[in-house]
Order: structure tokens, then sequence, then C-alpha cells
């Protein structure tokens, strides 16, 4: 990709491109008849897990002193670290998950972590200087990709239903038919389409905000180029100036709503979680009785 396709084409900055594939036959799933083993995104998935491995546990081990009392005072990013991580624990997590939170409180700190450092990364605009430094595209945002945030879904969907299973067991499979017996035929489609829709959401509300920002970015920043070819250098400075202005309050808005989608996506995985493990076997054994 070029400088040149980026404005002419502003879903170029939010498309994957692909960097390595491979000739493949899987059906639906392969419609050009090739499999993607690397594209731009995929390098920034595994940036953002490398960079959360190695300066994580940096960041943890600062303390204020080395004192029995000091050296279990957090100092500098690890009192944010610890600021979301306490407050995921308290406010969000043992509220829904209850006596399960320590079963699923390290996920619930992964899955944030992770989808912020792809919601930040995404900001950076390594998808306009590599291509013309080193030949090859780069960057973009990997949680404006729907198979990234609808493989983040299902991970969810498989903790709900497998530990679902696993604590509450017949419970659990009672929650489907909530009603009498003879309704089973009307309620269980209803209900496990009540489940799909659930994880749906939770990966288009991802894909759909993260990817929205940033069109509107590349279509900003599109306007100056146009306005500078087709009515003079003159003219595009003019418009380059509002355009700017307007662009920095985009961007601002979108760090925003890169920590504010994190937050949403682990909260709702959190709930969804919860409502599967806190199965009331009163409240079924009540149900089937009425």
């Amino acid at each position: 990709m070029n400088l040149q396709v980026a404005g002419d084409n502003p879903l170029a900055h939010v498309v994957p491109h692909p960097l390595v594939q491979r000739p493949a036959d899987m059906g639906f799933l392969t419609p050009e008849g090739v499999i993607t083993l690397l594209s731009d995104q995929i390098v920034m998935m595994i940036l953002g897990g490398l960079l959360l491995c190695i300066f994580f546990p940096i960041f943890m081990r600062r303390r204020k002193g080395k004192g029995e009392i000091a050296g279990l005072v957090p100092s500098g990013f690890a009192n944010f670290i610890e600021l979301v991580c306490q407050y995921f624990r308290k406010e969000v997590a043992e509220p829904h998950l209850g006596e399960h939170t320590d079963r699923f409180i390290k996920y619930i700190w992964s899955a944030f972590f992770f989808v912020l450092s792809l919601n930040l990364l995404g900001m950076l605009p390594l998808g306009t200087v590599t291509p013309v430094w080193f030949g090859i595209h780069i960057g973009g945002t990997a949680t404006g990709n729907i198979w990234v945030t609808a493989t983040l879904a299902i991970m969810t969907m498989i903790l709900m239903v497998f530990n679902g299973l696993r604590y509450g067991g017949k419970a659990y499979l009672a929650h489907f038919v909530p009603g009498p017996i003879w309704m089973a035929p009307l309620m269980l489609p209803v209900e496990i389409a009540g489940l799909v829709s659930k994880i749906f959401a939770l990966a288009v509300r991802l894909f759909a905000n993260m990817v929205a920002g940033h069109i509107l970015l590349a279509v900003l920043l599109m306007m100056i180029l146009k306005a500078g070819a087709a009515l003079g250098t003159g003219v595009g400075l003019g418009v380059a100036i509002p355009v700017v202005l307007g662009s920095v309050a985009v961007t601002m808005l979108e760090i925003f709503v890169a920590f504010l989608q994190a937050f949403i996506f682990t909260y709702l995985t959190t709930l969804f979680i919860g409502m599967s493990v806190n199965v009331h076997h009163e409240d079924h054994g009540e149900a089937g009785a009425h």
C-alpha cells in the first residue's frame, strides 16, 4: 500500500493487509482460495502480547523502597496497574462472580489489558510510514477486525458454557427452559438465540466502535489531499487548519473510546460469565414445580 492509496480510500487504514498467504480451500472461510498466515493486524496482536509480557513484570517490580513496608508500596506506572486490577476485582468481578472471583479474575485482567493495548497501538500511525520505510504495511487496530473481536467473544462463550455446566450442572441446563417443560420447544431456541446474541453484541460493539473513529479520521485527512489536488495548494492549506483541529479533537475522543471499549468488553465478559456460573438452584426448582 502507498500513501496515495491510503488517501484515496479511507478503508485502507482499517482493513487488514496480508503479509504471508498460502493457498487453501476452507469453504466460505476462504472465498478467495487463500488463507492469511500473517497480516499487519496479526503483527499488532503479537506486538501487544509481547509488550504486556515484557513490561508488566518490570513495572510491577517497582516499589517505593526496599524496606519491609516500602517494598509493598507500588511506584510509578505500577500504581495505575494495581488500581485497575483492584477496581476490577472489587467493583466488577466480586459483585457478579461472587465466590468464583478468584477463578476468573486473571482472565478478566488479561482481557482488559490485552484489548486496551490493541486499541492504543491502533492509534499509532504505523500504517502510514511503514509502507514508505520498509515496503510493507504494518499497523492498524486489531480490534477493528471482526474476526479478532469475534474470537475474543467466542472465548467468553466457551467460558460461559463450560463453567456453567461445571458449576451449575443440571441447574445451568434448566435455565434454558425457565417455564413448564411443555414449553421447551419454544423456550429452548429463544434462550439459545439469547446466548448467541450476547456473544454477537460483545464482538460487534468493540469492532464497530474501533472502526468508526479510524474511518472518521481517515476521511478528515483525505479532505486535505482532495482539496489541495482539486482547488490548489492554497485552498488545501486553508482546509487543513480546521481539519487538523478537528482531527486532534477526534483523536482525543478516540483515546477515551479505547479505554472505554476495553472496559465495556471486560465488564460484559464478567457479567456474562457471572450469569452462567451463579445459577440459583432454588429458582429453577420452583420454576419446574410451577
